[in-house]
């Protein structure tokens, strides 16, 4: 009795570590340590995935509560200290047919919501800006098509010092540390963003947690994705496909601003773009006006001076 008391205690014990994930509310947008569930995020992408999963999650739970409970319930009641004996079936047709069209009917409810769901998340129409995200080896490159804006973000200067540095990056108080670059991008609040995402080199993958979807970059093919940002804030994320030595250090930064605080950032690269471009030297002023020689007057021109 006293080894199934412990046996018993166990199994309750395992139940609720079984279900600690379902106690956990949602997370912050960027991931943390010892994070339990998933992040609610920070566009309607991200939402729907959020709450698709807490559906499927409790739907889990309650066929785990059953499945286990069934299990506890025939271990206790129908043990041979009580006087049980093996069953004599070996089959039992309504109880297969039972966990059998349960689930398949359970598989065919959530299947309506995930795939409206998937569709939404593929349509980029009617989208008020797009991004161009070129993955290099090791850096990002983000091409504002229409506005002649375009800069490219690494990783920046302190998490490169700390990690060639040999130190233990703990004891940098770096909270950052490898999740930081020199050139953020910047993103309008409440605008349905398209993304176009390709590669130079070899194969990567674009992934903000907090903006709820994952995209491989591949040479030779642009793969499409949008966004649309609820909220201010800076969110972060990494290089999702292993791509060479350095595919760790490959951040991203999103900077999300409201559209007044975009659209000055905006005038600002822009007049910073237009400032740096070469200007011709022009020519001089007693020049400007007087028609090019011809082939034969700089002949007549030259001549007099040869044969002096």
């Amino acid at each position: 009795m006293v080894q199934l008391a412990r046996a018993g205690k166990a199994m309750a014990m395992g139940t609720l570590l079984a279900c600690l994930p379902t106690m956990a509310w949602a997370q912050a947008a960027d991931p943390h340590r010892w994070q339990l569930n998933m992040g609610r995020g920070v566009t309607p992408t991200s939402h729907a995935a959020y709450e698709a999963h807490m559906w499927v999650l409790w739907i889990c739970v309650v066929i785990g509560l059953i499945v286990f409970g069934a299990m506890a319930y025939a271990i206790f009641k129908f043990r041979r200290s009580k006087g049980a004996v093996a069953a004599t079936f070996s089959h039992n047709t309504t109880a297969e047919l039972i966990w059998t069209v349960i689930p398949v009917v359970i598989l065919i409810v959530l299947a309506f919501p995930a795939t409206k769901n998937l569709i939404k998340m593929y349509d980029t129409r009617n989208a008020e800006m797009t991004v161009k995200v070129t993955g290099f080896q090791w850096m990002w490159m983000y091409e504002y098509l229409g506005e002649d804006v375009a800069l490219t973000s690494r990783l920046d200067s302190r998490s490169d010092e700390i990690r060639q540095s040999g130190m233990n990056a703990r004891d940098a108080d770096y909270p950052h540390y490898l999740l930081d670059v020199d050139n953020a991008l910047v993103l309008p609040t409440n605008t349905k963003i398209r993304f176009v995402i390709t590669a130079d080199d070899v194969i990567h993958a674009w992934w903000v947690p907090a903006l709820g979807w994952k995209q491989d970059a591949i040479p030779g093919i642009i793969n499409e994705a949008w966004t649309q940002i609820d909220q201010p804030g800076i969110y972060r994320g990494q290089c999702a496909e292993l791509c060479g030595k350095d595919h760790g250090f490959m951040p991203i930064v999103v900077k999300a601003v409201p559209k007044a605080e975009y659209a000055a950032w905006l005038a600002q690269q822009k007049a910073a773009a237009n400032g740096s471009a070469e200007v011709a030297p022009a020519p001089p002023e007693d020049t400007i006006d007087s028609p090019p020689e011809t082939s034969d007057e700089a002949a007549a021109a030259i001549a007099p001076a040869s044969a002096g």
